[in-house]
């Protein structure tokens, strides 16, 4: 009972806060993108005449789409229309379940893992997870109806496909490195640091050029510009154009969780997760200790998707045939190359 109690405690703060930066994201992109155009961005919502710099627009998205008609085209599959957005929405937010925001916490004489669910292959089941985001498009695509979401749910299967197999192969060459599939194991292996403890030992120094496919992969399987093809404005396409109410808001409450997942992986394999050079250095309590790791962590999230926003708003979008050809014929011979050349350098080294 008290495992399951700590799981329930863990569980929801992990939910709470990736809410949290989801809500906050859809706030930060529009502040963003006002500043990018010299505008103020959305100021207009307040509580009793409080603006807080437009905060309480995330707030009153929320209501606005919880009031909203839920409307269902005549002719759709009224089950699978229910069931994508859920699908989209629950396939993002379990994969957090495996991820660590820290290290572990002394309470009681007990020792508290800071992730909800510790598991040896957690690094395949988050893979696996990612790969389950393609049905929640494509279901709501093909159960509306409609040629216009038809295409566009086509659009993302092809474009998922595409971009999962360069994602899974760049991590290859990572697991080859840390020798390990457990996230957790993974993170304490960059607590290492090269040239006499100035550089630390975090994935992206060990794995350069793995970090900048993964990258590409990452704002690919998320379907934002200049990947956004499956939603494509400009000619009237997507998976949720008969989307309405909560569910069409599920889509946009999915979308910026996918954001925050990939940030949190690359955070986690790529800068060291909870990891802070020099900590270990200072005579600290164990529990401000963990404290402290679990801002780093946080902290290096939040700074990843700001920059994911940064390219929303900076790169413009590539046509359908452009964005196929750099997934199948650029990145997958790439991340090929990074796979083989990792496994050579380390047969090398004799590791």
């Amino acid at each position: 009972m008290i495992g399951l109690g700590w799981f329930a405690v863990k569980a929801g703060f992990v939910i709470g806060t990736v809410m949290g930066f989801a809500g906050v994201l859809g706030w930060a992109e529009r502040k963003q993108s006002a500043v990018m155009q010299d505008r103020v961005g959305a100021n207009r919502a307040s509580i009793l005449g409080f603006r807080a710099l437009g905060l309480f627009h995330p707030l009153a998205d929320a209501i606005k789409m919880l009031t909203k008609e839920d409307f269902v085209p005549p002719f759709a599959d009224k089950v699978l229309h229910l069931l994508a957005p859920l699908i989209a929405a629950v396939a993002a937010m379990s994969a957090f379940a495996f991820i660590p925001f820290g290290h572990e916490l002394h309470i009681g004489g007990r020792v508290v893992p800071l992730v909800a669910v510790p598991m040896e292959l957690s690094a395949l089941y988050v893979l696996g997870v990612v790969g389950l985001a393609i049905y929640g498009p494509f279901l709501a695509g093909a159960a509306s109806n409609s040629k216009y979401a038809l295409m566009g749910s086509l659009r993302a299967a092809a474009q998922l496909i595409a971009y999962e197999v360069t994602l899974g192969l760049t991590l290859m060459g990572l697991f080859l490195v840390f020798r390990s599939l457990d996230l957790q194991a993974i993170v304490a292996a960059q607590g290492g640091a090269f040239l006499g403890g100035w550089l630390p030992r975090w994935g992206i120094v060990v794995q350069p050029f793995g970090f900048l496919l993964f990258l590409a992969a990452a704002i690919a399987e998320t379907k934002r510009v200049p990947f956004d093809l499956p939603e494509g404005e400009s000619e009237i396409i997507g998976y949720f154009v008969e989307y309405s109410g909560m569910r069409f808001g599920l889509f946009m409450i999915a979308e910026f969780i996918e954001i925050v997942l990939f940030s949190a992986l690359m955070a986690t394999l790529f800068f060291g997760g909870w990891q802070v050079p020099g900590l270990a250095r200072l005579a600290l309590p164990q529990t401000a200790v963990a404290l402290i790791q679990v801002g780093a962590f946080f902290t290096k999230v939040a700074a990843l998707c700001a920059f994911q926003l940064l390219i929303r708003w900076t790169l413009p979008r590539f046509r359908y045939d452009q964005l196929m050809a750099l997934g199948w014929k650029r990145l997958l011979p790439l991340s090929l190359l990074n796979l083989v050349g990792t496994a050579v350098v380390l047969a090398w080294l004799g590791r």
